[in-house]
């Protein structure tokens, strides 16, 4: 990226100085703002103390991008000094653009599908005879193998479950089974605290 290309506008840099003294000491401040205005003697500048960050704001954004790649990771005071764009730098128009066609049905709810997409047709369903036929041979209490086992591999076992009364609510025979009574449990008795 040349420099000379960027459009002429304000642009921000953000510092994160690892020298913390810059936001108590005068004197230490002053060598930071002057190291930031040789770029631009324009320069203002917004110490966040609470969130260790200082904003530089340029008034061009060629002095922006010259800042920031001969400053960023140098040294400022005997420690590391790393400087980051405040928002994106924009080569041509600024605005936030749409997104691009293809990806339009992806917005909910969708604007179009693209150009040529077609809605899936729902398969019909297939209906596996020989499967339904194994299930019908299957008999209560009776194992079966599906798949044998090798030295390596386990084998593959279905148990067919017999018939439980008590499960299946015990009414084949006309008799309804009786459920339990719930005893809710009674409160304890209440004794005032001057007779404990």
């Amino acid at each position: 990226m040349h420099l000379k290309t960027l459009k002429s506008n304000r642009l921000s840099l953000i510092a994160s100085p690892a020298d913390h003294d810059v936001f108590f000491r005068a004197d230490i401040r002053a060598s930071f703002e002057a190291l930031f205005r040789s770029f631009d003697r324009d320069a203002t500048f917004q110490f966040f103390k609470s969130f260790r960050r200082i904003r530089i704001n340029f008034t061009d954004s060629v002095a922006a991008a010259e800042a920031r790649v001969r400053l960023h990771k140098s040294t400022f005071n005997g420690k590391e000094l790393r400087l980051y764009f405040a928002q994106s730098l924009h080569i041509g128009s600024p605005r936030l653009e749409p997104p691009k066609p293809e990806k339009q049905f992806l917005i909910s709810p969708p604007a179009s599908p693209p150009v040529g997409w077609e809605q899936a047709q729902d398969a019909t369903p297939v209906i596996n005879y020989d499967l339904l036929c194994a299930i019908s041979k299957l008999g209560p209490g009776e194992k079966y193998e599906l798949h044998a086992g090798t030295p390596t591999t386990p084998s593959v076992v279905v148990h067919v479950c017999e018939s439980d009364p008590e499960s299946s609510g015990g009414e084949e025979d006309g008799q309804r089974k009786v459920r339990p009574r719930i005893v809710q449990t009674r409160r304890p008795e209440y004794t005032p605290e001057h007779l404990q």
